[in-house]
């Protein structure tokens, strides 16, 4: 199962290196981000052992989630509502 992984885990790199060559415009980024946060997930899933542990431990996971969520969604709140503010 490991190698499997691992192995997938080369593809994605490989997808990833291989679409930044390829001009998408703004959806280099998205494209980047997307297969950033599969390669994450099966990362957490199956190297750090979440997919097969306790209840609990998938709470935590999902409220650290929640937390960076959280995090991220004031930061661009504060960063996006900067030009609304004009100054003299």
């Amino acid at each position: 199962m490991y190698y499997t992984i691992f192995a997938t885990l080369m593809v994605l790199t490989i997808v990833t290196v291989a679409i930044s060559s390829i001009d998408l415009g703004p959806l280099n980024t998205v494209a980047a981000l997307v297969i950033a946060g599969i390669k994450a997930t099966l990362v957490v899933l199956f190297f750090m052992h979440v997919k097969y542990s306790t209840r609990l431990t998938k709470l935590a996971v999902i409220g650290g989630l929640y937390w960076l969520a959280i995090l991220l969604g004031l930061t661009l709140s504060d960063y996006l509502t900067r030009s609304w503010r004009t100054y003299g």
